[in-house]
C-alpha cells in the first residue's frame, strides 16, 4: 500500500451541503464541526505517517491519513466506539463536515481502516521506537496554543497513574494462567505428546476449581504442583515453542516467582527473597508494572502532562508515557534535555516530587527556571528551623535549648550533619522526640538533615510570599487534567493493553482534551483565574 496525501478537498457539484437549508447550514457552521475543520483537520500533517506505507506509487493508495487521525480524535471527544464512529461519519453532517467528507460518494473510513491504522502505528514504534502519534500531536498542540494566544514562557507539570485494564492476580493464579495458556496453544496445534499428563490445564473450568474452589488442598501445595508441571513442560517444548509469547511469559513468571532449593528443586520464592516492581502482573499485559503510591496499589503506567498556561487559558503542549516505575524527576529531566536553549526565560511549575538541585542546574543551562511548590511527602519537623548553623551550613553551633554540641561532622554524601550532646542535656529536654535523639551511655546523638532544613525554609517562604502563593494557585490548575482524563476519557479503562497501544490511545485523548479547551476559548470560557488581576 502506497502513501498518498488527501487532495480530495474541493466541493463537488453534488456536495451534501448544497442541499441543506440555510437554517441547518448556519447551525452546522456554528457547531464544533467548524472549529474542528479549521483548527484540527486542516492542520494534521499527513507526511508524519508516510513511513507506514510503501514508496511504490503504483500500488494501492492508503486511506486518507487526516481523515483517520481526525476521526480517532473525534472518537475520544465524543466517547463513541469504532462502529458508532463510522455510523456518525456516514450519517451525521457534523462529522462529515469536520472531516471534509461531504463530497465523497462513499466516505473512506471503516472499522477495519481504523484498526489497521492503529496496528501500523504500534508495529512501527515497536520496531523503530518512534511514536508517530506524539510527532503528530506536538505541532497540533502548538498551533492551538498560538491560536489561543497563550504565551509559551510558563508551563506547569503533573503526573498521573494510568491503570492497565487487567485484573489483580495472586501468585498461584498467575503461574496457573501462564501454564494453561501454553498448554492450550500446544493442544490447538494437535501435539498431545508434549502435554501428556497436563491436559487438565486445557480445561477452561479447571482454573477456578484449582485457584478458588478446592479449599481442601493447601495453597502452598497447589502452587508447588503448578511449578512442578511448568518445570516438566518448559524443557519438552522449548525447541518448537521457545519463540512464542506464551512460552516466554511462562518462563518469565517461573524465573521471577521461583528459586532453587538445596536439592535443585524449583520452589516458590519466600517473602524475604524480594521481588522487583517490573515482575509480571498479568500475562494479558506483560508491560504493566507495580507501584505503591499514597497507600494504593497501581498496576500499569504513568503519564506526565505539560500544560502551557497564561491568562487566556491553558493547553496541554506535551505528554510523556512510561511504565509506572518511572519517576517524576526523570520525566522532568527528559523534558529539559529535549528542550532547546530559550532566548526568553521560561518557568516550569510543578509539585515537590519534581524538585532537586540537579534538575535546577540542568534547567538553568537552558534558561529555564523550575519552581516546585513543596507538596511532597510528610511535613518536615519545624524544630529544625530553631537550630543555629555555621555560615557554610556544615556545622551545628547551637540547639534550640542553647546547648553547644560535643561533636559536629558534615556528611557530604548524604547532605546531613551528625551531632552529639551530653546525655544530661537531652535526657530531660522537651524537644527530645522532635529532634529524634538517641540516648547513649554518656552522650546523645542525632542527624540534622540539610535537605529537610531547606525544604522547611522553602515551605515557610511559600506560606508568606505573595509570589509563591500565586505560583501555587497556577500549579493547582493542572490537577483538573488527570481528573478529566479519568472521568470523561476513561483512560483507566482503555480497551487496549500494552504500553504502546495504550500510549497511542492516551495521545488521542489529550488531543480531544485540547480540542475541548479550544471550543471553550472560542466561547470566552477558557481563562486561568490565577493570572487574573486581583
Amino acid at each position: 500500500m502506497s502513501f498518498k496525501t488527501n487532495q480530495f478537498q474541493q466541493i463537488s457539484l453534488f456536495d451534501q451541503l448544497a442541499f441543506l437549508s440555510s437554517r441547518r447550514l448556519d447551525r452546522l457552521k456554528n457547531s464544533w464541526a467548524q472549529t474542528f475543520s479549521d483548527h484540527i483537520f486542516s492542520r494534521i500533517d499527513e507526511s508524519v505517517f508516510a513511513q507506514l506505507y510503501s514508496p511504490n506509487a503504483n500500488s494501492r493508495p492508503n486511506a486518507p491519513i487526516n481523515v483517520l487521525v481526525g476521526a480517532l480524535i473525534l472518537k475520544e471527544y465524543t466517547g463513541l466506539t469504532d462502529e458508532e464512529l463510522v455510523d456518525s461519519c456516514l450519517l451525521d453532517y457534523r462529522f462529515a463536515y469536520a472531516l471534509h467528507l461531504t463530497s465523497y460518494d462513499e466516505p473512506p473510513v471503516s472499522e477495519r481502516s481504523l484498526s489497521r491504522f492503529r496496528a501500523r502505528c504500534a508495529a512501527f514504534e515497536l520496531t523503530t521506537g518512534e511514536d508517530l502519534i506524539h510527532q503528530c500531536f506536538v505541532p497540533l498542540a502548538e498551533d492551538i496554543r498560538k491560536y489561543m494566544n497563550i504565551a509559551p514562557n510558563v508551563r506547569r507539570m503533573d503526573s498521573m497513574m494510568v491503570e492497565s485494564n487487567i485484573r489483580k492476580m495472586g501468585r498461584l493464579e498467575l503461574l496457573y494462567t501462564c501454564l494453561a495458556n501454553l498448554v492450550v496453544l500446544i493442544s490447538h496445534d494437535g501435539k498431545p505428546e508434549l502435554i501428556e499428563g497436563l491436559m487438565d490445564y486445557a480445561d477452561p473450568n479447571n482454573r477456578n476449581t484449582v485457584c478458588y474452589h478446592d479449599t481442601g488442598t493447601p495453597t502452598a501445595d497447589k502452587l508447588q504442583k503448578v511449578i512442578d508441571d511448568a518445570a516438566i513442560l518448559l524443557p519438552r517444548c522449548r525447541e518448537e515453542y521457545g519463540d512464542t509469547s506464551d512460552y516466554q511469559l511462562l518462563q518469565r513468571a517461573i524465573d521471577e516467582q521461583t528459586k532453587k532449593d538445596d536439592s535443585g528443586r524449583t520452589i516458590p520464592k519466600a517473602k524475604e527473597d524480594g521481588m522487583t516492581a517490573d515482575v509480571l502482573q498479568n500475562p494479558a499485559d506483560p508491560d504493566a508494572t507495580f507501584r505503591m503510591k499514597a497507600g494504593k496499589e497501581h498496576r500499569g503506567y504513568i503519564a506526565n502532562l505539560t500544560e502551557t498556561v497564561d491568562a487566556n487559558g491553558s493547553v496541554v503542549t506535551d505528554y510523556q508515557y512510561d511504565v509506572n516505575t518511572h519517576s517524576d524527576i526523570e520525566f522532568l529531566k527528559e523534558t529539559i534535555r529535549a528542550s532547546e536553549k530559550k532566548e526568553e526565560p521560561e518557568t516550569i511549575i510543578a509539585d515537590g516530587a519534581y524538585g532537586s538541585k540537579e534538575v535546577s542546574a540542568l534547567a538553568a543551562e537552558k534558561n529555564i527556571s523550575v519552581k516546585t511548590t513543596g507538596l511532597r511527602g510528610r511535613k518536615e519537623r519545624e524544630i529544625l528551623s530553631k537550630f543555629r548553623l555555621s555560615e557554610d551550613e556544615h556545622m551545628v553551633l547551637e540547639c534550640p535549648e542553647g546547648h553547644k554540641p560535643l561533636h559536629s561532622s558534615f556528611d557530604a554524601e548524604r547532605n546531613r550533619i551528625r551531632i552529639s550532646f551530653l546525655r544530661n542535656h537531652c535526657e530531660q529536654c522537651p524537644h527530645q522526640k522532635e529532634c529524634l535523639i538517641r540516648l547513649h551511655v554518656r552522650t546523645a546523638g542525632t542527624y540534622f538533615s540539610l535537605d529537610a532544613f531547606h525544604k522547611l525554609a522553602l515551605a515557610e517562604e511559600h506560606r508568606t510570599s505573595e509570589e509563591w502563593k500565586k505560583i501555587g494557585r497556577i500549579r493547582n490548575g493542572i490537577e483538573t487534567v488527570p481528573s478529566i482524563l479519568r472521568s470523561k476519557y476513561h483512560v483507566d479503562r482503555m480497551p487496549f493493553r500494552g504500553k504502546i497501544r495504550t500510549k497511542h490511545r492516551f495521545g488521542f485523548s489529550i488531543l480531544a482534551l485540547n480540542f475541548s479547551k479550544l471550543l471553550r476559548y472560542e466561547k470566552g470560557l477558557e481563562k486561568c483565574r490565577a493570572f487574573q488581576t486581583e
